[in-house]
């Protein structure tokens, strides 16, 4: 029978060899990296500290597990980082940046700035959220009223046009009074005399004028176009829809088909809701909306697919193959489904494709132009005599600046409104 002391004693000698081969293993490892990495220059005798460290740290091994005192447990420095030479420390590939210190500063600037945009972009967004109605004859008699130019003109300061202009229109003023403020100046002999005053011509501006109008026309009859082809077709979708509903009604005589009938019904009904939520309006609940049309396991069906109108076109197909009705008759109803597929077609080509991006971009940069040349001139020409006419001129050149800047920036401003048209029409009314 084996002694247990002596497989004990095997047992430590194994885990003594393994423990020591694996130290110098490391050792040799730790050196290998520090010659690698490290820059020691052309010294003669650089590599006997890496052969003193590997000597020194085979013989604490052994002494430490052939019976040398164990010494109380604390934290033990590497040998290597003891007797190696300091490297040359590196220098750092991407130091650090003085601008990185004057960024929050610069950062604070740009968002005071933006305070006002991201207003009067929130303006224009909760504008487009707002469901219109239908006019009917009581609405139409308030169109036509007497009062409209008058009423129009008191309801300017709550016009979400006329809030959203509010930041280029004081960008475009503040820049207009700088320029009628140097020329202040210099007129009332606050500056050097070799300070010039600004003057400019009108003959660039009424150049330019008659262009920048026709642009902006084209450009507000390419959005027009398009708010008049988003309303023809869902027009014509929700015709088809509902003389798609009446055709069902009137085909689908058998008793037996009636659970069939009122799912497809059901359908029919809900394919208007899923096109508007999917494809036209962002924003709503489309599982509230679709809840109270189809049954619980074909909404969660159409709310898993990846295009529901085109799921809930899969579910009519299948429908109408399933009723027990003629040939003929069948194939006449299978017909009315291309109105839903057109008016997919043509929603998301409005939705996806806008008027080309090269026009757009055209018509902003003109603008900006033709409002440059305005604002040279009525800030150049508008130079004080008296210090105290000096805030008068400068109040009425941005009056007159501010006036000539809403007559083009509105006109673009309502062909960016309309160029989406679906949030401009009552589609909840149309339904």
């Amino acid at each position: 029978m084996e002694n247990p002391s002596e497989s004990k004693t095997t047992t430590m000698n194994s885990q003594t060899d393994k423990l020591v081969r694996r130290t110098t293993m490391v050792a040799t490892a730790t050196a290998a990296y520090f010659l690698l990495t490290a820059d020691y220059g052309s010294e003669p005798n650089a590599l006997d500290p890496v052969k003193r460290a590997i000597q020194s740290a085979e013989s604490s091994v052994k002494d430490f597990i052939f019976g040398a005192k164990r010494q109380p447990e604390k934290e033990i420095e590497n040998p290597l980082l003891l007797t190696l030479p300091n490297p040359k420390p590196k220098p750092n590939p991407n130091p650090p940046s003085s601008s990185s210190s004057s960024s929050s500063p610069i950062q604070a600037v740009i968002s005071i700035l933006q305070i006002i945009p991201d207003w009067a972009d929130s303006i224009k967004e909760r504008g487009f959220r707002q469901n219109r109605t239908l006019y009917d004859h009581e609405k139409w008699v308030h169109h036509r009223s007497s009062y409209r130019h008058l009423r129009h003109f008191l309801t300017s300061l709550s016009s979400r046009v006329i809030l959203s202009l509010i930041p280029p229109v004081i960008a475009f003023t503040l820049v207009a009074v700088v320029i009628a403020s140097y020329n202040s100046a210099v007129s009332l002999n606050w500056l050097p005399g070799f300070f010039p005053v600004l003057r400019s011509s009108t003959l660039p501006y009424q150049l330019t004028a008659p262009a920048l109008a026709l642009l902006l026309v084209f450009r507000t009859e390419a959005s027009y176009s398009r708010f008049e082809e988003g309303r023809k077709a869902w027009t014509k979708v929700i015709a088809g829809a509902n003389d798609f509903a009446r055709q069902i009604i009137s085909a689908v005589e058998n008793s037996g088909d009636a659970q069939l009938k009122k799912a497809l019904l059901q359908y029919i009904v809900a394919f208007p809701v899923a096109l508007k939520f999917c494809h036209v309006v962002y924003g709503s609940d489309i599982r509230q909306d679709l809840q109270n049309l189809l049954e619980l396991d074909d909404l969660l069906v159409v709310l898993n697919s990846k295009h529901r109108p085109s799921c809930i076109i899969e579910f009519i197909s299948q429908s109408l193959r399933l009723l027990n009705l003629e040939d003929s008759r069948r194939i006449m109803l299978q017909s009315k489904i291309s109105c839903f597929h057109e008016g997919i077609g043509v929603c998301e080509q409005l939705i996806g494709t806008p008027i080309p991006l090269s026009y757009t971009r055209l018509t902003s940069r003109f603008l900006v132009s033709g409002i440059s040349l305005s604002l040279s001139y009525f800030g150049m020409t508008a130079t004080g005599l008296w210090f105290l006419l000096l805030l008068l001129v400068l109040l009425l050149c941005s009056a007159l600046k501010n006036v000539c800047q809403q007559f083009f920036f509105n006109t673009t401003e309502v062909g960016v409104l309309i160029e989406e048209p679906f949030p401009m029409l009552a589609l909840d009314e149309l339904e």
